[in-house]
């Protein structure tokens, strides 16, 4: 892993707050050299510590009126098992998110979808039909937030 030091940390902060920040800036805020930012950050994204920019889109405004989480147990919980079942839901594009846990629940998916029909439907076929899959239990979700940033924890702070 990429050894990191304090004004790569800041330059993370920063691009957290705002990815679309112009190096000019970036380089002003983290007290370096404009080409000093530019090559830092590529070498972030080249390292796989900066792993994508995306935008913050209004769910409703694309069709998603209705989120959910489901969490699958499955039947087996053999590696392969494990990773046929990771690979199928995350072909789904109405999952969002996939978490594999430790504990009863195995997978915890986070879906949006069109509507209540929408959801039923997306459980019965691609889930409950599954010999993987022993139990779904799903959860919907009236409302939600992130945070904005990850919390960054420089060596120092250990």
């Amino acid at each position: 892993m990429a050894r990191l030091d304090r004004t790569d940390f800041e330059i993370i902060r920063e691009m957290q707050k705002n990815a679309r920040i112009q190096n000019k800036a970036l380089a002003r805020r983290v007290g370096i050299a404009e080409s000093t930012c530019l090559e830092r950050v590529r070498k972030l994204r080249d390292d796989g510590i900066l792993t994508g920019f995306y935008a913050d889109v209004d769910a409703a405004s694309v069709g998603v009126h209705l989120q959910a989480l489901i969490a699958l147990q499955l039947s087996k919980h053999s590696r392969e098992t494990v990773e046929r079942v990771r690979e199928h839901v995350a072909r789904r594009p109405e999952v969002v998110a996939i978490y594999h846990l430790g504990g009863r629940t195995d997978f915890l998916l986070h879906v949006a979808v069109r509507d209540a029909d929408h959801l039923r439907d997306l459980i019965l076929s691609a889930f409950t039909s599954h010999d993987e899959v022993a139990q779904v239990e799903t959860s919907l979700i009236f409302d939600h937030s992130r945070a904005d940033a990850w919390p960054i924890y420089p060596p120092e702070a250990r």
